[in-house]
This record gives C-alpha cells, sequence and structure tokens, in this order.
C-alpha cells in the first residue's frame, strides 16, 4: 500500500476542487484507513497568530511575532493544528510524524508560543484536509496530486506564495509546462 505519512501532495492544475487550488499538503497520516494532511501554503484573509491569541485570551507576555493563519482544509474550520518542528512535544498531545515533522492541536502549544517556549518553527492552521480509505489514491490516479519528500525548508522557510512553485521545481518539474488537462497513455 501507497504510504504518504511525512511527504508532501501538490496540486495540480484542473484537479476540479478550487479549495485546493495550487495548494501543497503536508501528509499526517495516510493509511488503510485514510488519511490526514495540512494545506501549508494558504494564508486566511485578515486573521493572524495575534490575533487569535488575542481571542482566546492567553497570556502572550511580551510576544512580538507574528505571522498568518492558514486555511489548514475544509474539514472542522475550527479547529486548529499546529505543524511544528520536533523540538517541542507535549506528552500524550503531540503527534510525531516519523522522520519528519510534529503536529500539536491543543491550546497548550499556542500558549508556549506566545510565551517564547514553543517550537522553533512552526506553522498555525485552522481545519485539514481529510479522504476517506482509496480517495487519495484515486485522485492521485486521476492526475489530482503530484507527491514530493517534504522538507522543513519548504514547510517554514519559503513564502507561502512560493510553496508550490518550488515543490513543483524539487521534482524537476517547471510549473509553466504543466496543463489542467489530465491524460492516460
Amino acid at each position: 500500500m501507497l504510504n504518504l505519512t511525512g511527504k508532501m501532495l501538490i496540486a495540480m492544475p484542473g484537479m476540479g476542487d478550487v479549495r485546493f487550488e495550487h495548494s501543497v499538503v503536508y501528509m499526517c497520516r495516510h493509511d488503510d484507513k485514510g488519511a490526514m494532511g495540512l494545506v501549508v501554503n494558504k494564508p486566511t484573509a485578515g486573521l493572524t497568530l495575534g490575533d487569535l491569541l488575542k481571542q482566546l485570551d492567553l497570556d502572550v507576555g511580551n510576544f512580538s511575532g507574528d505571522g498568518p493563519v492558514l486555511f489548514g482544509g475544509p474539514v472542522e474550520g475550527s479547529r486548529g493544528f499546529i505543524l511544528h518542528s520536533c523540538d517541542y512535544k507535549l506528552n500524550l498531545k503531540t503527534l510525531t510524524i516519523p522522520d519528519s515533522l510534529c503536529m500539536t492541536a491543543t491550546i497548550d502549544v499556542l500558549g508556549d508560543i506566545a510565551l517564547g517556549r514553543g517550537p522553533k518553527s512552526a506553522l498555525l492552521m485552522l481545519g485539514y484536509a481529510g479522504w476517506g480509505p482509496g480517495q487519495l489514491e484515486q485522485e492521485i490516479t486521476m492526475n489530482g496530486w503530484l507527491t514530493c519528500e517534504a522538507s522543513e525548508h519548504l514547510v517554514f522557510d519559503c513564502a507561502h506564495a512560493e510553496k508550490w512553485t518550488k515543490a513543483l521545481q524539487s521534482l524537476g518539474v517547471d510549473p509553466l509546462t504543466l496543463s489542467a488537462s489530465a491524460g492516460h497513455a
């Protein structure tokens, strides 16, 4: 069975779902029960980490950093997920993705970020992308997605607007050569 846990999906032009147009999705889980991933390149309009910390009435101490809250995917859009480097873990609350990154979905990590005790690198998302058993494999077969290796550099350091292009380039693909039409040989 194909296992894309810890890999990245790159949306192909013409995939048919505008919510994923030019998306790059980090795969947190992929097994025979389905798949779960987080879109890492789609900032939400008008919502920042600082805004969210204030809305949640968290002690922000001397918090001076700020960044966008990302659209993590269309499922459970009010639920928050932090994709982060593995230098930070909360016992029994942090999912360690083998040979890759970590994800924590509790408010505790936001408080630690605000107080400067959080992970070195982190992205905050609302919602996630989910697939039922066999659904993602079918979408890949129908040329909806390409897959590539994940890297902390691509996830955390590249500008959100450049991640789709950079992910394609990691495969040696020039985005200008892609067609919105699918075909099979």
